[in-house]
């Protein structure tokens, strides 16, 4: 076994929680910004540090579906490329693309969860948890309309000897410049490549530069359709919506990623595996690219006591 994955690899404080002035806890990680030319300009911690990227890789995967025969409007797209909120529109969406598979909900094999928006799930209430309201069912959903675009088998599209994921696994390894020594599962069931973190901030970047047709069309979808990549009330639906042109995606476990329109690209991976911290990084690292963006009136991630607001999370860089 690679020694990167039984040995601690150096880390460094990526942000700070203070309440009542005093620093209460740190969120410890991985992070590192490149400049359009590809060369980093900015990390902290062990850029080569090997992670399981989880969702962050969600257009990576669209962009392999779209060069395999997959087509859909932009809006749909965008869904694909998601971790959706589970709205109604959202889960109305997923059935319009499995329409057009010809498929039923059934055909779904993500695992099944109640919605992953705060709203969205407080609505749902005690209803039982379903694949179409677990927030990667619009990837599993293009992934069914991709088999039956090419006749592959969708009983086991989930197979890492699929076609299909045999096609996504290349698309990364040719974006990241890396080569896959390991597959797992993601938390929906699906396979999940190791990478290194400097090989996603390089898979993104390469997607966001790419003139290539299929490449285009994910990126702008995603772009165009922010509150389909998330949801409303989302960071990463809001700070898409306030920032032209940049494409952000959000990963389990504490990843994040994000591009602007030139190539410049961050990616960070949270070594405790909180989302606390995600988007004060995520800002603090446009405004690292000379991006502020006036995300809201008052911390995006304040530290309550009680129903006041007594700290923040800043970042440390």
């Amino acid at each position: 076994m690679d020694k990167n994955l039984c040995t601690p690899q150096r880390e460094e404080v990526l942000a700070l929680v203070r309440r009542g002035g005093v620093i209460e806890s740190r969120h410890s990680g991985h992070l590192l910004e490149l400049e359009i030319d590809g060369k980093i300009s900015f990390s902290l911690g062990n850029v080569t540090e090997l992670i399981f990227p989880r969702s962050s890789v969600k257009a990576v995967q669209s962009a392999a579906m779209v060069k395999a025969g997959l087509k859909l409007d932009p809006r749909l797209l965008a869904l694909v490329s998601a971790s959706h909120s589970g709205s109604r529109e959202h889960m109305d969406a997923v059935k319009q693309i499995l329409a057009h598979a010809g498929l039923a909900e059934t055909a779904l094999q993500n695992s099944a969860d109640r919605p992953l928006g705060e709203e969205e799930r407080r609505a749902w209430g005690t209803q039982p948890p379903t694949s179409l309201a677990q927030n990667c069912s619009g990837k599993h959903a293009g992934m069914l309309l991709t088999c039956v675009v090419n006749d592959w088998s969708t009983d086991d599209y989930l197979s890492p000897a699929h076609p299909l994921q045999i096609a996504i696994r290349t698309e990364l390894e040719v974006l990241s410049r890396e080569t896959i020594s390991i597959t797992s599962v993601d938390g929906c069931g699906a396979p999940l490549f190791l990478i290194s973190l400097l090989g996603l901030a390089r898979a993104i970047q390469n997607l966001t530069l790419s003139k290539e047709l299929f490449h285009l069309e994910v990126m702008n979808a995603c772009r165009s359709h922010p509150e389909m990549v998330a949801g409303d009330g989302r960071s990463t639906t809001r700070i898409m919506r306030q920032t032209p042109g940049l494409f952000l995606k959000e990963g389990a476990e504490g990843v994040g990623v994000g591009s602007l329109l030139d190539g410049r690209t961050f990616a960070f991976k949270i070594s405790d595996g909180s989302a606390r911290p995600y988007a004060t990084l995520v800002l603090a690292a446009l405004r690292q690219f000379g991006e502020n963006v006036t995300f809201a009136a008052r911390a995006p991630e304040p530290i309550y006591g009680g129903i006041e607001v007594v700290g923040s999370i800043s970042a440390n860089f």
